[in-house]
């Protein structure tokens, strides 16, 4: 396993900032990835086609601009890898703007098609962190919905039954931890929808923590929301070893209490 560790540093923030993202009025969350100088410096040396890392939040507009799949050029893999040429990225996958958690990059072109391949089949599990304040009736549950996707508002709304251009949501939650006001949930999915989590957890009555979007009654400081990807985990396209790279979660007091007590 491999784990990758937050840190909030204006260094890193500055590192991954750009002017686009300083003209929003809306605060961006603050970046939580490694303390190192470019993204591969956190893959894990057993792991040659992935750069895992713990995803700052400018990173996030980056890859929307670029779309999934496109290669993004990085000057650091060159010396850390000792390869010719200009450093390459592949995007494999997304999270939403205010999500944090671990991100993986193909290291080569090569690599990307085999990537693309474990998650069209869905040979790649990742395991969510939700903080929600109203506790869901069930301890332990799979939700299915069917999502409709707003491109005005750019909004997802769950319909306990298929309408017109809709596509089926599937997840799985169970309560990990509560607090006096806030409850820890596990997520994992068996769809990738567009805001899938944020709108099924909603759909049920429990928004995630700052998500205004989603029903919850106020946003978070960073403009960040409680939703962290915690673990992706896969089986390595040529070497068959099984690889697990987790992210600890940003570093806030309310994080903090519910993924020390829910490591005890």
């Amino acid at each position: 396993s491999v784990l990758l560790p937050n840190c909030t540093s204006a260094a890193d923030r500055s590192r991954w900032g750009s002017r686009s993202l300083r003209r929003q009025r809306r605060p961006r969350p603050k970046s939580h990835c490694h303390a190192v100088p470019g993204v591969a410096a956190v893959a894990p040396a057993s792991c040659d086609h992935g750069a895992p890392v713990a995803r700052p939040s400018a990173l996030e507009a980056r890859v929307r601009q670029e779309g999934c799949g496109a290669p993004i050029h990085c000057s650091t893999l060159p010396n850390k890898y000792n390869k010719p040429g200009a450093g390459y990225l592949g995007v494999t996958h997304r999270l939403d703007r205010p999500t944090t958690g671990v991100v993986v990059f193909a290291k080569t072109s090569k690599a990307l098609t085999r990537m693309n391949a474990l998650f069209l089949n869905k040979k790649i599990e990742k395991t969510y962190w939700a903080v929600v304040k109203n506790k869901p009736e069930k301890t332990k549950d799979s939700l299915i919905n069917w999502l409709k996707k707003n491109p005005k508002n750019n909004k997802s709304t769950a319909y306990p039954k298929e309408v017109d251009q809709s596509k089926k949501a599937v997840l799985h939650y169970k309560l990990i931890y509560s607090l006096d006001r806030y409850h820890l949930l596990e997520v994992k999915l068996e769809t990738g929808r567009h805001h899938q989590i944020r709108s099924q957890l909603s759909f049920i009555g429990s928004p995630i923590k700052g998500d205004l979007k989603y029903g919850f009654d106020r946003s978070n400081p960073d403009g960040s929301i409680h939703l962290h990807a915690q673990n992706i985990s896969f089986t390595h396209p040529v070497s068959n070893e099984n690889i697990s790279i987790s992210a600890a979660p940003p570093s806030d007091v309310l994080w903090e209490k519910c993924s020390s007590k829910n490591n005890t």
